[in-house]
C-alpha cells in the first residue's frame, strides 16, 4: 500500500469503517430477525416485576475471539455464569505470527450471530428473560469492538433492555469474582497481550494507576519471542510449553527497571535481547537452533518476564499499604496470569507481603463474555447503564486522569493507552 499517502489513505479506511458498520447494522437486523419474526423492532415487552436476580447477556469482541455468556447476578453479589461460549481465530492468525486486525472483524461479523444464540440456548432462558446486555465498548481493535457493540444495541432495542458498555479492561479487572469472593478493595495486575498495568481498585470504575508499560505489553513480548523462535501461535502457551524443558539461568536476558522506586513497566528491550540471543544461536549453529537452545532460550525469556512482573509488583504492593489499610488482597487477571510460573511466583510474592491472591480460573483468563456480563452486571446493580450512541472506542484508560495528565503509554490522534 505505499501508493496510499496522507488524505487518500484515511479516506480509504473511513470507507472501509462505514462498509464495516453497514454490514453490522444488516447482520444485527437478520439475527433479530430470525428470533422475532417481522415485528423484531416492535417488540411488545411487558415491565418484568422486581426479581432477586437479574440475568445479563455479556458480549465480547475486542481482539481475536468472539465471545457471549448469560450470567445471573443475585442482589447480595452472588453470581452464576449459565453459559460461556467463545468462539477462537487461532486458525485464521496463525499463519501470520500475530492477529491481523482485518481478518479479525471479518471473523468476528461472521461468528458473532451463531455466539450469542448459543450462549442464550446453553443458558436454557428465552430472550425475554434478559435484564440487559452488556457489550465490550473498548478498548480494542475498532472493526471487532464495533461489531459486538453493534449486535448488542440492536438486542438492546428490540428486547427493550438496557444498554451497558463495558471496559474491556474492568472485565479482567473483575474476572475473579466469577467464581470468588474477592471484596473492593484490591491491588490489580492486569497482564495481557495489549496492556500491562497495576492498579488501585476501589470499586465499580473506581481505579488509581500505580504503574505502567512504557512501551509493550508483557503478553505481545510472549507473542513475539515466539514467532522469533518459529513456536507457533499464540505464543504465550507454546513459550511455556517450550520454556518448560529449558534452563531459565541458560540465557542473560535484561530485566528493565528492577529496582527503580516507581512501578511502571518496559519490555521492548527484553524484546530485543531475545531476538539478538536467537540470532547468535542460530549462527553458531550455522542456521539451525537445536530445541535444546530454544528450550533454555524460552525458560530463560520467560524467568525475565517473571522477575519484571514481580519486582514491579512488589513496588506496588508497597505503594498500595501507603493509603489502604487492609486486609491485603491482590488480583492478577488478563491472559498471561494463565501462565503457571508466573502465578506460582506472584503467589510466593503475596505471601511474602501478606496479601491474599485471587485470580481467575484458566478459561476465564482470555478474553470471554462472562467477564463482560458480570462487569456489566455489577453497574446495572448501581443503575448505571449507556445511551445507544455509545461509541466504540480504540483506546480507553481505566484511570483516565492519570491518563490524561501524565500518559504512560500510548500518544496520537487515538488517546493514551494508559
Amino acid at each position: 500500500m505505499g501508493w496510499l499517502q496522507g488524505s487518500n489513505y484515511r479516506t480509504l479506511q473511513y470507507q472501509r469503517l462505514r462498509k464495516h458498520r453497514r454490514y453490522c447494522q444488516s447482520l444485527i437486523a437478520r439475527t433479530l430477525s430470525a428470533m422475532y419474526g417481522q415485528v423484531m423492532l416492535k417488540t411488545i415487552r411487558k415491565p418484568k416485576s422486581k426479581q432477586d436476580f437479574a440475568l445479563v447477556l455479556g458480549v465480547e469482541s475486542s481482539c481475536d475471539e468472539t465471545a457471549a455468556s448469560v450470567l445471573r447476578r443475585a442482589q447480595d453479589g452472588q453470581v452464576e455464569v449459565l453459559s460461556s461460549i467463545v468462539a477462537s481465530q487461532d486458525e485464521i492468525h496463525t499463519p501470520y505470527g500475530g492477529v491481523v486486525p482485518e481478518l479479525a472483524a471479518r471473523a468476528h461479523m461472521q461468528k458473532i450471530e451463531s455466539v450469542m444464540v448459543r450462549a442464550v440456548e446453553q443458558a436454557g432462558i428465552n430472550w425475554t428473560q434478559l435484564h440487559a446486555v452488556a457489550a465490550t465498548s473498548g478498548p480494542g481493535l475498532i472493526g471487532g469492538v464495533i461489531t459486538g457493540l453493534m449486535a448488542a444495541k440492536g438486542l438492546s432495542v428490540s428486547l427493550d433492555i438496557p444498554l451497558i458498555a463495558v471496559n474491556h479492561l474492568e472485565g479482567h479487572a473483575v474476572s475473579p469474582r466469577l467464581t470468588d469472593d474477592c471484596p473492593f478493595p484490591y491491588l490489580l495486575l492486569l497482564v495481557s497481550g495489549g496492556h500491562t498495568q497495576l492498579l488501585g481498585v476501589k470499586g465499580v470504575g473506581d481505579f488509581t494507576r500505580l504503574g505502567s508499560t512504557r512501551d509493550d505489553a508483557a503478553g505481545e513480548t510472549f507473542d513475539k519471542t515466539a514467532k522469533i523462535m518459529g513456536l507457533g501461535f499464540p505464543g504465550g502457551p507454546a513459550v511455556e510449553k517450550m520454556a518448560a524443558n529449558g534452563d531459565p539461568k541458560a540465557v542473560k536476558l535484561p530485566r528493565p527497571f528492577m529496582g527503580k522506586p516507581h512501578a511502571d513497566f518496559s519490555f521492548s528491550g527484553l524484546k530485543t535481547a531475545t531476538l539478538r540471543a536467537y540470532e547468535n544461536l542460530i549462527n553458531a549453529k550455522l542456521g539451525q537452533a537445536s530445541e535444546r537452545d530454544k528450550a533454555n532460550l524460552a525458560a530463560s525469556f520467560q524467568q525475565a518476564v517473571c522477575d519484571i512482573l514481580c519486582d514491579r509488583t512488589k513496588t506496588a504492593m508497597d505503594m498500595f499499604k501507603r493509603t489502604d489499610k487492609g486486609p491485603y488482597r491482590f488480583v492478577v487477571a488478563g491472559g498471561v496470569a494463565a501462565n503457571a510460573r508466573i502465578r506460582t511466583a506472584l503467589d510466593k510474592l503475596c505471601t511474602d507481603n501478606n496479601f491474599t491472591l485471587f485470580a481467575p480460573p484458566l478459561k476465564y483468563c482470555g478474553d470471554n463474555g462472562a467477564m463482560i456480563a458480570l462487569a456489566g452486571a455489577e453497574r446495572l446493580a448501581l443503575g448505571i447503564t449507556s445511551d445507544l450512541d455509545v461509541c466504540a472506542r480504540p483506546r480507553w484508560p481505566l484511570d483516565q486522569d492519570s491518563a490524561d495528565n501524565n500518559p504512560a503509554s500510548g500518544f496520537g490522534k487515538k488517546g493514551p493507552k494508559s
